[in-house]
């Protein structure tokens, strides 16, 4: 989805034109962000809870620079190797740790190593495990092509393996290694235990396959796409002759994949299909899990996404029943997206009360709530009363939930606690000397959590803590290097404000005034948009080294959050912007930026820049043509010209179908205003793009060039979604971008 790189702090590189000769040692160059470490975060590896959460595992560096796992105890933090490097050796060399998972007695831990990339995610590559009891380490699928097996995981008793290959799904006996092949029509069009590019890229979904508890049956997807479009990259620069590059893509209005679900006996793969109602075209099947050895709960959505049903089914008598409903004038959400969920693609349900009832976060009464919901009645039973919105939910500790709000700051982002027997009582976890953003990775049992905290004046922090009191362990990364290296400069003043239009809507900003502010000065704006129900940019985090420096040069930089944006207003600010993306959103952010212009003397609106990626490359066309009063430059990179050229998931979900309503697709691209343009426009787009397709950009020029405007464009040959493929692609990129701003604005 164009939403991919919303939340990337996007960080300029060093550039060689006068103004950057005279910087001193108090001023950061954007030499020290990339092209050395001086500036370098710190970052929390990612762990796995064991032992119900009274440990964790992680990967770590030897002394000898060898990739290790440590186990650490929650309650001191206590340290051990788990599996050091000599017992990763493979003809003399070392594994690299991509990856890690254990088998459910803990008696293996299996490797993910030697990856390589499926669209956004490196989920293709080699299984090597490791087993305790024998000392040995083992290969899984030697017989197959290096790097080809996708999300090997053991059944139950350990004995054997399941993973992909070749889009079909195999067993593998660990013991002997014989391999037994489990479905075998996967071909470039039927999918088994993975996905499409939409599904992946719009519902998370990436590995498609998963053991009943027992081991007695494996429970998996299969997509049909034979019927999906295909779209065609072109290859231009390595070879002599061009390459086409196929990517089956359902754009907005056209059908996605079929979807079903079935079971495998894996003893004599034998598959049985279960029979979810309604078109598999049609429907999609987003969330399947075991609640136990004969329960399994399905999620379905209609195409337009404004219905959710969730089913149980029991293999053993065959019965599927519809316990759950949900529906939306606008559209339903499976996850929502927020700087603190850390949960986009884990479209499960809680399961609490011992199996007996599961959590959904509903938006069906104004705000965004849970819902507890019995698995044998339906009974829903509201765990968060009151009007403020849920932001996450965690793990629980038997008694109580843990979730992330914020009541009475948008902007932030809090944990609290709520009793699962439905009283309503909300209180703060989260100490008050954390104020900003807050995020959580919870322990199973609910007593321990991986704690990240950020401010727009602090890189982040992590910290081991215990709950309910939430008493630091451990403090696990403190960026001190990166603190100590950002004292040494001299640093803008970030704050915060509030702004309503002249149509009565309050929206959230931050500001970054310039190093040495007059306010009697004039100085140029640069607004960083993004805009859509997927981000939001004016949050308490970190600034990050961008915004200080583009401060730095003298600009005053301004991020806004329109109607329509993830943040925590309730339904009707969020879902306002149904069949209106790219109307009601620019409307928004023109008349903002107009009055923040008005009450600000020291902004210049002669100055007057904007620039987004993504979902804010199309924030920035649609400003720029419809708004030529208010916006002077804009850089757009990677935007999306045409909605009908985008994914049919994404954009129908909040726009509807264009057999319905194909006009409001129309009206709210930015090419349909490209004869509006007065202003400087530079256009960027990696034409290896495979989210938002490089004909976006060349529809969209073929509309300037009709109308006559003169613009600047760059295409990156090759390049992705982010363009950072290729040695000095960076440099390049944030060169160009930063040269723009300067050239159009005198500095």
């Amino acid at each position: 989805m164009y939403k991919s790189i919303v939340l990337k702090l996007l960080l300029l590189v060093t550039i060689s034109f006068p103004v950057f000769a005279q910087q001193n040692d108090s001023l950061l160059s954007l030499g020290q962000i990339y092209n050395s470490d001086e500036f370098k975060s710190d970052y929390q590896r990612p762990i796995s809870w064991i032992e119900k959460g009274n440990a964790f595992i992680t990967i770590e560096k030897s002394e000898a620079g060898n990739d290790e796992l440590i186990k650490y105890n929650s309650k001191n933090y206590k340290k051990s190797i788990y599996l050091s490097e000599d017992q990763l050796v493979v003809n003399g060399e070392n594994l690299s740790i991509e990856d890690f998972s254990l088998s459910p007695d803990g008696s293996k831990v299996m490797i993910f190593t030697n990856s390589s990339r499926v669209w956004r995610s490196n989920t293709k590559g080699d299984f090597w495990v490791y087993d305790f009891d024998t000392e040995k380490l083992k290969q899984l699928g030697t017989g197959f092509p290096s790097s080809t097996l996708m999300f090997a995981k053991f059944s139950q008793d350990n004995k054997f393996v399941a993973y992909v290959q070749n889009l079909n799904i195999y067993k593998e006996d660990f013991q002997t290694g014989e391999v037994t092949q489990l479905t075998k029509d996967g071909t470039g069009d039927i999918i088994n235990g993975t996905f499409d590019w939409v599904y992946e890229e719009e519902f998370g979904m990436r590995d498609g396959f998963k053991w009943s508890p027992d081991g007695s049956r494996i429970a998996f997807w299969q997509l049909d796409a034979s019927e999906s479009g295909t779209f065609y990259m072109i290859n231009n620069t390595d070879s002599v002759y061009s390459e086409p590059i196929p990517v089956q893509y359902p754009k907005a209005g056209f059908d996605p994949s079929s979807a079903k679900v079935g079971l495998i006996n894996p003893k004599t793969s034998e598959v049985k299909w279960i029979p979810v109602p309604g078109n598999p075209v049609q429907h999609y099947l987003p969330a399947m899990q075991w609640v136990n050895d004969d329960l399994l709960l399905i999620q379905q959505m209609n195409r337009k996404q404004n219905e959710l049903k969730i089913y149980t089914y029991k293999p053993s008598s065959s019965s599927l029943n519809r316990i759950y409903t949900e529906t939306e004038n606008t559209w339903v959400d499976l996850r929502y997206p927020d700087i603190s969920s850390n949960q986009w693609g884990k479209n499960n349900q809680l399961i609490v009360e011992d199996g007996r009832s599961f959590l959904r976060m509903t938006e069906n009464d104004g705000w965004r709530h849970i819902y507890k919901i019995n698995l044998e009645t339906g009974k829903k039973t509201l765990l968060t009363p009151g009007e403020y919105d849920v932001a996450a939910y965690y793990q629980t500790d038997g008694k109580n939930l843990y979730i992330v709000a914020s009541p009475d700051n948008a902007t932030q982002r809090y944990l609290y606690s709520v009793p699962l027997n439905g009283d309503g009582k909300l209180t703060r976890i989260t100490p008050p000397e954390f104020e900003g953003v807050n995020t959580y990775d919870v322990s199973p049992n609910g007593k321990f959590a991986i704690h990240n905290f950020t401010n727009v004046n602090t890189p982040n922090n992590v910290s081991l803590i215990n709950l309910p009191k939430h008493r630091t362990i451990k403090e696990l990364v403190d960026n001190k290097h990166l603190k100590d290296k950002l004292n040494t400069l001299i640093l803008p003043e970030t704050t915060f404000f509030k702004v309503t239009t002249e149509e009565g809507i309050e929206m959230d900003g931050r500001m970054t005034k310039p190093i040495n502010f007059d306010a009697s000065n004039k100085y140029p704006v640069l607004f960083h948009v993004y805009g859509e129900p997927w981000g939001v940019v004016a949050t308490d985090q970190w600034v990050g080294l961008y915004e200080i420096f583009m401060a730095q040069q003298g600009f005053v930089v301004i991020s806004m959050d329109n109607r329509g944006t993830p943040t925590l207003k309730g339904s009707e600010w969020r879902k306002t912007i149904y069949q209106k993306v790219g109307l009601m959103n620019t409307n928004d952010q023109a008349l903002a930026a107009q009055k923040v212009l008005e009450t600000y003397a020291f902004l210049d609106k002669t100055r007057v820049n904007v620039w987004g990626w993504s979902g804010g490359g199309s924030m920035t066309q649609n400003l720029l043509f419809r708004y030529p009063e208010v916006y002077q430059t804009g850089v757009a990179v990677a935007g999306v010209a045409n909605q009908l050229f985008y994914d049919n998931i994404y954009q129908e979900r909040y726009m509807g179908l264009p057999s319905e309503d194909k006009d409001k697709f129309i009206e709210g691209s930015p090419a349909s205003y490209a004869k509006n343009l007065e202003g400087n426009l530079l256009l960027i787009h990696g034409t290896g793009d495979d989210n938002v397709h490089y004909q976006n950009m060349e529809y969209l020029v073929n509309e300037l060039i009709r109308n006559n405007k003169q613009f600047d464009m760059m295409a990156y040959p090759n390049r992705s979604h982010g363009i950072f493929e290729g040695k000095n692609t960076s440099l390049h990129l944030y060169t160009l971008i930063t040269n723009y701003f300067l050239k159009h604005n005198g500095l």
